[in-house]
């Protein structure tokens, strides 16, 4: 029997198995970098061991301090969630050999399917329906469009999709770098480009004695840059006879390497309803709760039940109730080449009181959470903040319960998805079911990238902010403090203050306090007609307009200011009176969007380059970012190398626009 379980991972996974193994009365213990140390998953678990460092290659990746730590505080299995070391048959190896319980499958069976050249041949020799191997080398017009794949990992790193000879050879040069890095093994291949298939997957769960329950699919077809967005269970493509196919591929699958556990089988589908084995995950996927919601199955208790030599039942494989439908909420900007964001968070309220990792009773939300307030995402690892799940019955009650409860959270920090998770929810095609990976490539999901307060919302969020903050400096002035609210020995003279916009408007607001209460509205002829003032506080302003009472809940940060309200959350910042002058940059200057290492340095000073012409190449959160010329010009500074470290907003290079350009 397993006692004490080390979980050799972070964030939201480590805490999702923790969670089951309190409920099974098992002690948990976790590994926490330097930069993790006070992270919710080394809070949560009763033992809690640092890997000195940050990088994942010095801490979560580093397999002979993950056992050492499990020998010094008594742990008697591992547990390696997703990522890092999870597909690492290397790793299972040394775990078995350290005389721990290793809770995934046979370290053959990650060998077997961890390089997806030789998985697919083995697939194929087990009738599982696979597309076949294309050699970079002898690729001809006739088959573009072709993908470029790692042989090693997945996450949608080490990919490249490629329409012309003449970009092939840099995509292999570029997927290879990025697996390299991701991964260890710059190992590529390439396979013919579906541009409309749909991402079908099949869980699994394999014991000792032979027998597999194939738990039904799941579909994550929308996907941006080929990492999922959504994911679902079961898929509005598959009908009865389609899944009895789909799971006897995955079965198939399963027995040809002896699979133990919990695994995925991964296929793409076309429109006719074909398929093809894209690859095998042997482990836990992050997605793993729409199956759970579905099925009833905690797929976390049968790993540990299946480690320690349970069989699984062969009359009761479970059968789907309802529809689930999950939305990875993660910190970055669609909206700017889907950039990742870090920094702290301030404000982290998703759901209401729902459960937290468990399969809800009923239908409702399940929110699988890694950060919380006062928590800081850092760039060192994956910018996942929580995974939010709708279970309902129906798929459209699911899709309007989970876009009802993202757009209601209080999210203030770093920039996330959750303003495109809510479109992509509500868009029509969407709501259809007729889906596939192609979605954010198209023209009619140009919308999904907006945010959901529009300009008007944003100037009534102005007004709140400018009301509430003048509540605030009221509330801490001495002598406005003991006379009546409306007293003035004179007409009282509007306040005037200005924001900043996401956008990098500003907005500026008028307002006064007359005997009848507030009278605020946006300065000059532009925006929304001003609203009625309703209520003021410091946190919350409450405005009436076109006759309808809407309750804007406003939160300080320093200069930051966020503004929540029906319309959609509205980030504003303070502009001083007096601005600073170090602030100034140079014109045309191409600034940093995160922390990252500095890869490529693409130009040097004095060259011409076009706009869209790749100029810098930086690394973050374990994938690569391309920094583009912004407009025609001349290099006239170039600030980083190769192999630098640089923060946000560091300038990396100047561009003039002049025809000459102005070199020093």
């Amino acid at each position: 029997m397993i006692n004490r379980v080390l979980v050799a991972n972070r964030g939201e996974i480590a805490r999702r198995v923790f969670h089951t193994c309190r409920r099974s009365g098992i002690g948990t213990v976790a590994v926490a970098s330097t930069a993790d140390r006070c992270a919710p998953h080394a809070r949560e678990a009763d033992v809690v061991v640092e890997l000195p460092g940050a990088a994942p290659a010095e801490t979560y990746l580093r397999g002979d301090l993950i056992i050492e730590a499990a020998g010094r505080v008594g742990a008697d299995a591992v547990h390696p969630g997703y990522g890092f070391l999870s597909e690492n048959a290397a790793f299972a190896r040394q775990v078995l050999d350290a005389g721990l319980t290793w809770i995934g499958p046979p370290p053959e069976a990650i060998e077997l399917m961890g390089s997806k050249v030789e998985s697919k041949r083995l697939m194929d020799q087990a009738g599982v329906p696979v597309l076949g191997e294309l050699d970079p080398e002898t690729i001809t017009e006739e088959q573009l469009p072709v993908l470029v794949k790692a042989s090693a990992g997945g996450g949608g790193r080490g990919m490249r999709i490629v329409h012309t000879l003449a970009e092939l050879p840099e995509a292999v040069a570029a997927a290879s770098a990025e697996a390299a890095s991701a991964f260890g093994d710059p190992a590529v291949f390439c396979e013919q480009y579906i541009a409309t298939g749909r991402h079908i997957e099949v869980q699994i769960l394999a014991d000792r004695h032979g027998n597999v329950w194939p738990l039904g699919e799941r579909e994550c077809s929308i996907q941006r840059r080929h990492q999922k967005v959504l994911e679902e269970a079961p898929s509005p493509m598959v009908d009865t006879p389609m899944r009895q196919r789909l799971c006897e591929a995955a079965v198939l699958a399963a027995h040809a390497v002896d699979y133990v556990g919990a695994g995925t089988v991964e296929f793409l589908a076309d429109d006719r309803g074909d398929f093809f084995f894209l690859e095998m995950n042997t482990r836990l996927q992050v997605e793993h709760p729409v199956t759970e919601c579905v099925t009833g199955v905690d797929l976390v208790a049968w790993q540990l039940r299946i480690a320690e030599g349970a069989e699984l039942p062969t009359t009761e494989i479970p059968v789907f109730h309802g529809h689930a439908i999950e939305a990875r909420l993660v910190a970055e900007d669609p909206s700017s080449d889907w950039l990742p964001t870090n920094g702290p968070i301030h404000r982290f309220e998703v759901g209401r009181g729902d459960t937290e990792f468990a399969i809800p009773d009923s239908p409702g939300l399940r929110v699988d959470g890694g950060f919380g307030a006062g928590d800081a995402v850092s760039v060192h690892y994956d910018a996942m903040l929580a995974k939010v799940i709708a279970w309902a019955p129906t798929r459209a009650e699911a899709a309007r319960l989970l876009a009802g409860a993202l757009a209601a959270s209080r999210l203030h920090g770093p920039v996330t998805n959750r303003d495109l998770l809510v479109q992509v929810l509500r868009h029509p095609e969407f709501l259809s079911g007729d889906i596939d990976t192609g979605f954010f490539d198209r023209d009619s999901a140009a919308g999904v990238f907006e945010p959901l307060a529009g300009p008007a919302a944003v100037g009534y969020s102005a007004i709140a902010a400018a009301l509430a903050r003048g509540m605030e400096y009221r509330a801490h002035a001495t002598v406005a403090a003991m006379m009546p609210p409306a007293w003035r020995n004179v007409p009282a003279m509007p306040q005037r203050t200005e924001f900043t916009t996401s956008a990098g408007e500003v907005v500026g607001v008028e307002y006064q306090h007359t005997g009848e209460g507030f009278v605020a509205g946006l300065a000059g002829a532009d925006g929304p007609a001003s609203p009625e003032v309703a209520a003021v506080a410091v946190d919350a302003v409450d405005l009436v307009i076109d006759g309808a009472r809407y309750r804007f809940q406003v939160a300080f940060t320093g200069d930051r200011v966020d503004v929540d309200s029906p319309f959609g959350s509205v980030v504003l910042g303070s502009v001083p009176r007096f601005r600073d002058p170090q602030l100034e940059r140079a014109a045309g200057s191409l600034i940093a969007p995160m922390p990252a290492m500095v890869t490529a340095v693409l130009v040097t000073q004095g060259d011409t380059v076009t706009a869209g012409d790749p100029v810098v190449v930086l690394e973050a959160m374990k994938m690569q970012h391309t920094v583009a010329a912004p407009q025609d010009g001349v290099v006239s500074a170039v600030n980083v190398a190769a192999g630098q470290q640089i923060e946000t907003d560091h300038i990396l290079v100047v561009i003039d626009d002049s025809p000459e350009g102005d070199a020093p």
